[in-house]
């Protein structure tokens, strides 16, 4: 992996910086994630794409300091990430948590977000399901057969990667994880106007749902599409709450074919 840290306020960040393309697609983890959630796509995509991709403060092997992980305090952390880099213009994909932080990102108009890729986004789901609660056992309650549970419900089909298992362990025992995780869940329950912000979104959008999304259900992406004017939707079959590590092909053509500007808009993309 090409393994990097960079100091963004004071905080080692770290992050995996992938080919040298001039267009630039930053890619955004979810909760109590890391970088590694997507390496799936990574084959796929750096041949056209410089591919940028942080592990948040908070999170992974970046930082975790004992402060309030709110989606504004993320999404600043994006934005000075990327001034850290040096980069001026970016796409940005984001998963679950890693999609509110984008459209938040989006939702600013500061010059630097181009296209965003909002992947199941957290933001408009304000009660709970089975699978996130099993996912937050996990996370506070770190075994590997909590973490063998929660990861058989977030995807819809197919053996469960082991590493991903180990790996969201060992994560959950660092030093302050716990917290940070914890800090960022109450961030998203008490973020607030956040319809309003999206509704400010310009930059063209594409929003990926799996269709057996048992975390944050299919029918959230309804109030996403209404709010952003320049969206397109596309609902992946056979799949649960992360595509792009259930089928990282399809996701990545997926992509591609927006950034690219040949995507019909609202397709059921494979039937």
């Amino acid at each position: 992996m090409e393994e990097q840290f960079v100091s963004v306020g004071g905080y080692n960040t770290r992050y995996l910086d992938y080919g040298n393309s001039n267009e630039t697609l930053v890619l955004i983890h979810g909760l109590g994630a890391s970088a590694e959630r997507w390496l799936g796509v990574i084959p796929y995509l750096k041949s056209k794409y410089r591919l940028i991709i942080p592990d948040l403060i908070g999170f992974g092997q970046s930082d975790k300091p004992s402060i309030d992980y709110t989606i504004e305090f993320l999404s600043n952390f994006v934005f000075r990430f990327l001034g850290a880099l040096g980069i001026k213009k970016a796409n940005l994909i984001g998963s679950s948590l890693g999609g509110q932080i984008v459209a938040e990102c989006a939702s600013t108009q500061n010059g630097i977000v181009e296209k965003i890729v909002l992947v199941s986004p957290s933001g408009m789901m304000k009660r709970t399901t089975p699978a996130l609660d099993a996912y937050m056992l996990a996370a506070l309650y770190p075994t590997l057969d909590n973490a063998h549970t929660a990861f058989s419900m977030m995807v819809e089909k197919g053996e469960i990667q082991q590493k991903l298992v180990n790996d969201f362990v060992t994560r959950m025992t660092l030093p302050n994880a716990k917290l940070a995780f914890l800090s960022t869940v109450l961030g998203i329950r008490n973020s607030v106007n956040f319809e309003d912000k999206i509704r400010k979104i310009k930059s063209p959008t594409l929003i990926v749902w799996g269709k057996q999304d048992k975390m944050i259900p299919v029918e959230y992406a309804s109030p996403f599409m209404s709010a952003i004017k320049e969206s397109k939707f596309v609902e992946m079959p056979e799949c649960g709450h992360v595509p792009h590590v259930e089928q990282p092909k399809k996701f990545s053509e997926v992509v591609s074919s927006f950034l690219d500007h040949e995507l019909v808009m609202n397709a059921n993309y494979y039937q």
